[in-house]
């Protein structure tokens, strides 16, 4: 072969369809040939403008009859919890939180059930059209191993929390930067992160120990922040000040901070999470479910701060369809609002898409479709009766598609669904275990 025909020689070619490439002109390109390359986007042509081209490749794919649009991006999660899904539904946060999951956590959460939990998980994310997700639990070793055997990239945030009793800050700082040391240079689509769960079960020292270790890394940080109207509360007695000016007093709160929820917050504290450019996780469904209150998204967009979409755990959601996330999103906030021109779908696309790489520190990689990017696609089939006509290709995906419209899922230029079948995941395999760990957690 040639050193011309090795350099035209691609590792997979998409053709046809319509690709949505979320690029910073929003460009639509109908009928294109995507080249895909060492992982990365190679090329974008437009084959009606551009013509024929000089590629081949090993694996080629129709997008006839189909949207390519980038991967979706989850920016909070808690993966092992789908073993608690549906297991103390319909009851308050805190009711729920201290009397169900905390307790269920304490009996049953081990590095096995982590791990299948996280496949499992994983298995559903990758079905829906998620390519990429930002977890926070326990034992995050499993979670990243769960994510390299199946090929998906993942911010895996190792979890602290002070539950039942505090840890010495130099501990903390040995397992945060151990953690971070096994995982920052085993695969380019494992990305080490740490996370503290909230204020109010955190102390001050927890939160400032993990976020030093977390600056010294210069990896994300990632917080649970004014959630509920009782953890404004709990942290009004204790501190005397609001959580996200408790944060800001120790310093934990930047542009490598992801906030999460960020439900009940004064003017001024959206502005000061504006100012020290902390990025923020909207969580809508769990938020909705738990009866925790709906964020000030439209607000804190127009204000400049980034926002991006998360699911949630499944105990909490139930479910991780990013694709149902969006439509929750765009929708909720209308009523909300009382204005139906709020949340349109390009905005909440982009949550879901751009803004949400934004938000992890990953926009230079992910997010979008362009040269030179990772190349994490996804192929959603539009030939289905809840799809017809097409008008707009974003409203469409936002309040008609879910995420069993996906038929293929490419992550880092390798192929891991394709015709609704997964293909680095022993489904049947990971459910049944999934099963037999959720019979133990039911007879106890």
């Amino acid at each position: 072969m040639s050193d011309t025909e090795n350099n035209n020689q691609c590792d997979i070619i998409i053709e046809g369809g319509t690709l949505l490439t979320i690029s910073e002109n929003m460009d639509v390109i109908d009928n294109p040939v995507i080249g895909i390359k060492d992982g990365k986007i190679a090329f974008i042509k437009h084959r009606d403008i551009d013509g024929g081209h000089s590629y081949t490749a090993k694996n080629i794919l129709s997008a006839h009859g189909s949207i390519i649009m980038p991967g979706l991006i989850n920016t909070h999660t808690h993966l092992p919890m789908v073993c608690f899904r549906g297991l103390a539904d319909d009851l308050p946060l805190m009711d729920w939180l201290h009397n169900h999951i905390f307790p269920a956590e304490s009996k049953f959460v081990t590095r096995e059930m982590v791990y299948k939990g996280a496949m499992l998980a994983i298995a559903e994310m990758i079905l829906s059209g998620t390519t990429t997700f930002c977890d926070a639990y326990f034992y995050e070793s499993e979670v990243a191993r769960a994510a390299f055997d199946s090929g998906i990239r993942a911010v895996v945030s190792q979890g602290f929390i002070d539950l039942p009793a505090s840890t010495a800050p130099e501990k903390i700082a040995d397992i945060a930067e151990r953690f971070i040391s096994k995982w920052q240079s085993k695969s380019p689509l494992i990305i080490p992160a740490l996370a503290c769960h909230s204020p109010y079960a955190c102390s001050p020292e927890t939160i400032m120990s993990v976020k030093a270790a977390a600056r010294r890394a210069d990896v994300l940080y990632s917080i649970h922040l004014s959630e509920t109207k009782e953890e404004v509360a709990i942290m009004r007695e204790k501190f005397g000040k609001t959580p996200v000016q408790h944060l800001k007093d120790i310093d934990v709160l930047d542009d490598r901070t992801l906030a999460v929820h960020c439900i009940w917050l004064e003017d001024y504290e959206m502005d000061m999470l504006r100012s020290l450019e902390v990025k923020v996780s909207h969580n809508p469904e769990s938020n909705m479910k738990l009866a925790a209150g709906c964020a000030p998204v439209p607000l804190l967009i127009q204000k400049g701060i980034t926002v991006g979409l998360g699911t949630d755990g499944s105990a909490s959601n139930n479910d991780l369809d990013m694709f149902g996330e969006m439509g929750t999103a765009a929708k909720l906030h209308k009523v909300m609002q009382m204005d139906s021109t709020v949340m349109d779908a390009k905005t909440v696309l982009k949550m879901a898409t751009i803004n949400g790489a934004t938000a992890l520190g990953l926009e230079d990689q992910i997010g979008s479709i362009e040269p030179g990017k990772s190349a994490d696609i996804i192929i959603v089939d539009t030939e289905k009766p809840h799809l017809a006509p097409m008008h707009s290709y974003y409203s469409q995906l936002v309040y008609a598609a879910s995420g069993a419209d996906v038929k293929t899922s490419i992550i880092g230029g390798r192929v891991v669904m394709h015709d609704r079948e997964l293909l680095l995941v022993d489904l049947p395999s990971i459910m049944q275990e999934v099963r037999s760990i959720a019979k133990l957690i039911g007879a106890n």
